[in-house]
């Protein structure tokens, strides 16, 4: 097996987790930097819209090593996506396959199904809500809890931090809701 076929293949847990995990301490230890993605957006915010607006006013410069993280995530998953793609078709779990028919969810051919993420969908009452509003949720969320589900469970945690081990509890929580009681309603629509 060359390098380009291990790349490929979907990588263990107990591989990919601990590789991970592992940015936490190489960010402290290289650069005294704390790991999270959703402070970006207001560092991005700061430099392109440089208003009076007192949330955006202060040294943004000092965390343009987060913006060059968020763009290497970004030049990763293009550069996966052209070179690191794996041809084999997505395997799902029989079940799984068989609940998302029941909501009308039957071509399951690339990363997300396209009945429910598409451009034509996102002018659907389901589709809005998926896209549009549970975005918004997100980002609010994000923003209410102090930082977003990388920046609390991986970083936070590792730091031993008290309000990050209750946002991951929450995040845990609300995900379960959401995937088992509230989700199955807005596929229905």
């Amino acid at each position: 097996m060359n390098i380009i076929d291990f790349i490929r293949q979907p990588w263990p847990w107990y591989v990919a987790g601990p590789l991970v995990g592992l940015t936490v301490p190489a960010l402290l230890l290289l650069g005294n930097k704390s790991f999270g993605i959703s402070s970006s957006l207001r560092h991005a915010c700061a430099m392109c819209f440089p208003a009076n607006i007192p949330f955006f006013k202060y040294e943004w410069k000092k965390e343009i090593w987060n913006l060059i993280f968020v763009f290497g995530i970004f030049l990763g998953g293009l550069l996966t996506m052209g070179f690191f793609s794996n041809p084999d078709a997505i395997v799902i779990s029989g079940d799984l396959r068989s609940e998302l028919a029941t909501y009308g969810i039957t071509e399951i051919n690339g990363l997300v199904p396209e009945q429910l993420f598409s451009w034509d969908r996102l002018f659907t009452v389901r589709g809005f809500v998926i896209m549009v509003l549970g975005g918004f949720l997100i980002g609010f969320g994000s923003r209410y809890a102090g930082g977003c589900t990388s920046g609390h469970s991986i970083s936070g945690l590792a730091n031993l931090q008290w309000p990050s081990l209750v946002a991951t509890c929450c995040f845990m929580v609300g995900g379960l809701i959401m995937a088992n009681f509230i989700l199955p309603h807005i596929l229905s629509l």
